[in-house]
């Protein structure tokens, strides 16, 4: 396996990356309403219906990976994608913290059972990437261990887009105002109190500590074959859209065809009656 080196282009690439980080892509545009996120949406979900046809037909796979700071909306975009297609087409991955044996092995390693295989869409919410980021920052690996990851990534990415899968790395950035807000949110919302842990109080004071270490990230593991796609997500909505169609545009899929379809006429009942059967209803408060 060919060693990973930087080139001109992808020099360059880096560049135009990290340029695009700091700038907060662009002006920000007005926060966009919920019909015409939801008039959008409904349009995307129809394509992604389509995407999954096609991968199913054809046996491809696709691996779709989402890192960023806390808050800047994983869970919500994964959410948006996998609403309307079926569950054994798109799976989601998101592991929780390695056993005592998983620690003993190759770091990459209980990774690789959840890779795709034909007709799979996986979707990894965070992902092998956790040691360049949390796992860094806070400790969790030695300093040798993280730019270990970071040397050996890019070709262990090489060999998993040459076996024939179409690797998507998300980084969903978003500004430190809008986490805070977000964060004082899950605080005082019963709903989502359950996404709040220590270790994101801890990571929210740590917030220049992150920037490096993704910054490291970037450069070391954005490469040709997998390259990084950054979207900054204090509009959660844009963010979704933006993402889903960069996912489309990024598989080879091919439209639904509209098919004619009639309801056949359903047997008669010949004597069936269902007034005898004694069975248990919920109550009904609404």
């Amino acid at each position: 396996m060919a060693k990973h080196q930087p080139t001109a282009d992808r020099g360059a690439d880096e560049t135009a990356l990290m340029a695009e980080l700091e700038s907060g892509g662009g002006k920000p545009q007005p926060r966009m309403k919920r019909k015409e996120y939801l008039r959008e949406l409904r349009r995307l979900h129809g394509e992604l219906v389509a995407m999954q046809e096609w991968v199913k037909s054809t046996g491809a796979k696709i691996c779709v990976l989402f890192e960023g700071r806390d808050t800047a909306g994983k869970g919500g975009t994964i959410k948006a994608i996998t609403e309307r297609v079926s569950p054994r087409t798109f799976r989601v991955v998101a592991l929780p913290a390695p056993s005592e044996r998983e620690r003993s092995q190759m770091y990459l390693q209980r990774y690789v059972p959840h890779l795709p295989g034909a007709g799979d869409v996986v979707i990894f919410d965070r992902s092998w990437y956790n040691r360049a980021g949390v796992e860094r920052v806070m400790g969790f690996c030695t300093e040798e261990q993280a730019k270990g990851f970071l040397r050996v990534t890019p070709d262990v990415e090489r060999a998993i887009v040459d076996s024939g899968v179409i690797l998507l790395k998300y980084w969903l950035e978003v500004g430190p105002d809008e986490q805070t807000s977000r964060l004082e949110s899950r605080i005082n919302d019963p709903r989502k109190v359950w996404k709040l842990s220590d270790l994101d109080l801890l990571s929210y004071s740590r917030w220049y500590d992150y920037a490096r270490a993704r910054d490291e990230m970037f450069r070391a593991t954005d490469s040709a074959w997998a390259p990084w796609y950054v979207v900054h997500s204090d509009d959660k909505k844009r963010a979704r859209l933006n993402i889903i169609s960069h996912l489309l545009s990024s598989v080879p899929y091919t439209p639904l065809e509209h098919r004619d379809v009639t309801l056949p006429k359903r047997q008669k009942a010949h004597g069936y009656d269902s007034g005898h059967l004694m069975v248990r209803h919920i109550p009904t408060p609404f």
